[in-house]
């Protein structure tokens, strides 16, 4: 008896271990939050982020994990950062408080509540995007997974590509619609080494 209970637990700590959650940080390098939106019923115009940074916990084995993301709001770029003979840029305009109010609002950020899974790959993520000090659920859907040894630094890491839908006046940001629309695209490519 006192063998059977001892080869249990050496069972149940072997598997604990196979099933422990694993951390990466998030590569600001490869972290890439961006958006697109509707401008006059034409065209979309679409931007990124430079300042990301964050962490995935991930325990693939028992379907669990979390996120945590936070970008720097003056890192935007729609590829008209100089102002022109006409005033300012795109870029400096969508800084200012009619857009992003980067002056009060430096960061915004994204931290998951469940993150769903198919298998042992997560394929969509809940949770609470927080943007001009207002915080609103968010259901973001996991387009890709992957995870493995980077061929160059052989380094354990994880990468996916993430996409979803907010309106922007959910979160008081209402200038101008909807000549430019209410409706955003998002689109985030992110890495992350194993820790």
């Amino acid at each position: 008896m006192k063998r059977l209970a001892l080869a249990l637990i050496a069972a149940a700590a072997a598997s604990a271990g196979i099933a422990a959650p694993e951390t990466y940080l998030l590569d600001p390098t490869h972290t890439l939050p961006g958006f697109a939106v509707n401008h006059l019923g034409m065209s979309t115009v679409r931007g990124l982020f430079e300042g990301a940074s964050g962490k995935v916990v991930i325990d693939r084995a028992a379907r669990t994990g979390s996120i945590e993301l936070k970008i720097a709001t003056a890192t935007v770029y729609t590829g008209f950062g100089k102002a022109t003979g006409a005033g300012r840029s795109r870029d400096e305009h969508l800084r200012s408080a009619d857009f992003f109010n980067v002056a009060e609002f430096p960061e915004m950020s994204f931290k998951s509540t469940k993150i769903h899974f198919t298998g042992d790959a997560p394929d969509s993520i809940e949770g609470t995007l927080t943007l001009l000090g207002v915080s609103k659920p968010v259901t973001l859907k996991v387009d890709s997974f992957k995870c493995g040894a980077n061929p160059m630094s052989k380094k354990e890491m994880c990468g996916a590509d993430v996409s979803g839908t907010i309106k922007r006046s959910d979160f008081g940001m209402k200038y101008a619609i909807p000549a430019i629309g209410d409706e955003v695209r998002l689109a985030i490519a992110v890495e992350g080494y194993k820790q």
